[in-house]
């Protein structure tokens, strides 16, 4: 008996079945995709399956970028096998820029020398490096930044914040539109502040409690008729002429 084959229609499509992920690059190009990213773990990072994906983007000339969560740095020298990996033409512990059709993006680390129940942190030396990158930039010119943890402070007792965020911040505000992408909370807060929107995105593993409402952060154990509506993808598209970057979040329930 064979495997089966199929195509499931989510928010994005979802393709399975043996083989299926040589039409990785096609189903990039079909949803409009030329710069994906790639979401992993400190598990799935060291499987074949990861090699192969990121061998059939690079082939067919799809560039995917990185940026390290809190599990990445859990290797014996704090993140290296990240970097070696998934790391090359970045700098410091992973952080590095690229412009694409009119909008500058920033990747930037805060998870380096994370302490358990610690705020995030970005550190003297990315920070330089980022007023550097940023100088001679235009006010006008749309600027999306993306970290593990969010740059605003969503729950300090959990560590769901960064430390140091306010001075990148400051090296932000002067722009028009400033959209801040983050994960590590698995639910979606938002906020704008000036010309700066914030946004965490849910997880597509597992969702996590409301800020204070249980004994910690982790996995949230929910009915099972729940959990897709609880898990979900953000989308971000920008149109030449607005002020802000609209993001669509969906969930896989949709």
């Amino acid at each position: 008996m064979s495997a089966p084959t199929a195509n499931w229609s989510y928010p994005t499509a979802i393709r399975f079945g043996p083989g299926r992920i040589k039409e990785l690059a096609d189903a990039c190009r079909a949803a409009g995709i030329e710069r994906p990213l790639l979401v992993t773990d400190a598990g799935l990072a060291k499987l074949p399956i990861t090699t192969c994906a990121l061998g059939l983007l690079k082939e067919a000339g799809l560039p995917v970028f990185f940026v390290p969560g809190e599990h990445d740095m859990l290797d014996p020298e704090g993140g290296k096998a990240f970097l070696n990996r998934f790391g090359k033409g970045s700098q410091g512990a992973g952080w590095y820029s690229f412009d694409h059709r009119g909008v500058h993006f920033v990747a930037l680390v805060n998870v380096a020398d994370l302490k358990p129940g610690g705020m995030g942190n970005l550190g003297a030396d990315q920070l330089k490096w980022l007023k550097d990158d940023l100088a001679g930039r235009p006010s006008s010119q749309p600027i999306v930044v993306f970290a593990h943890i969010p740059l605003w402070t969503v729950y300090a007792e959990w560590g769901w914040g960064t430390d140091d965020a306010a001075e990148a911040l400051k090296l932000l505000a002067r722009f028009g539109s400033v959209t801040v992408l983050n994960g590590h909370i698995h639910q979606i807060t938002q906020k704008v502040e000036g010309r700066i929107a914030f946004h965490t995105a849910r997880s597509t593993a597992f969702p996590q409690p409301v800020a204070g409402t249980a004994p910690s952060p982790g996995p949230l154990k929910v009915p099972a008729e729940q959990l897709r509506s609880m898990l979900g993808i953000t989308d971000a598209l920008f149109v030449r002429g607005h002020d802000r970057i609209a993001l669509i979040d969906s969930t896989l329930s949709a």
